[in-house]
């Protein structure tokens, strides 16, 4: 990419969050601990945030504490989380996570991550069985206020069809690139409001073209005006 094309797409960048600041207000930022997001996001694989929010609230009632999980039985992690879908998967993910954490670091918490450098942290998390790019940048983005872009299948989708990342550009190489395009300040609003506007306008098989406040920044839509003409 080349100076011109980075400046021109950073300043795409900034009118379309404006947009979706204009169309969806400032999101409220997460509150919850390191460990918590962590064992929130590997919920939150293939469900919505409502069964997501559920099945972390059935497992805390079950387990009150994450050393509890650490040391509970698979089966019984997974009773408590099935609600959300794919818990035969979930369930030793997420105790093999937290045991991760513990043999690693002698207790289960993630705030020593940061005194890490972003790439530092992102490395150690990812060294985590089943921890990839976007599961390490929510941790770090949501939990430590780090500057880490998260790329999932709304991000992806949406930023691809605005002409922000290249069409063939995978979700690990997405990252890089929006981390570069997007202000580090606004990591947060940006990632929250796009995957908004991929649920509530640019879905996945019938985008809204007709009522979208970005068409007119979109190469998606001007792709397909012209071979409506």
């Amino acid at each position: 990419m080349t100076v011109s094309n980075t400046h021109a797409l950073r300043s795409k960048t900034l009118r379309i969050h404006r947009r979706l600041l204009e169309a969806y207000g400032d999101p409220p930022r997460p509150r919850l601990d390191p460990v918590s997001e962590l064992v929130s996001t590997i919920l939150s694989q293939s469900t919505n945030d409502t069964l997501r929010d559920r099945a972390f609230d059935r497992l805390r009632a079950r387990y009150p504490t994450w050393a509890e999980v650490r040391g509970g039985s698979v089966r019984e992690i997974e009773k408590a989380i099935r609600v959300c879908g794919l818990s035969r998967q979930k369930a030793p993910r997420i105790k093999q996570a937290l045991q991760h954490i513990e043999r690693e670091r002698g207790e289960l918490s993630l705030d020593f991550l940061r005194e890490m450098s972003v790439d530092e942290a992102k490395a150690w998390l990812m060294a985590i069985e089943g921890v990839g790019p976007k599961t390490a940048s929510i941790v770090l983005l949501f939990s430590l206020n780090r500057p880490a872009f998260p790329v999932d299948t709304h991000v992806h989708r949406v930023t691809g069809r605005l002409g922000l990342i290249p069409p063939k550009a995978s979700a690990d190489k997405a990252h890089a690139i929006l981390e570069e395009l997007v202000p580090p300040e606004l990591y947060l609003p940006f990632h929250l409001n796009v995957i908004t506007h991929g649920r509530r306008v640019c879905h996945a098989r019938r985008p809204q073209c007709e009522v979208c406040r970005l068409k007119r920044l979109c190469r998606y839509y001007q792709d397909v005006s012209r071979k409506a003409t």
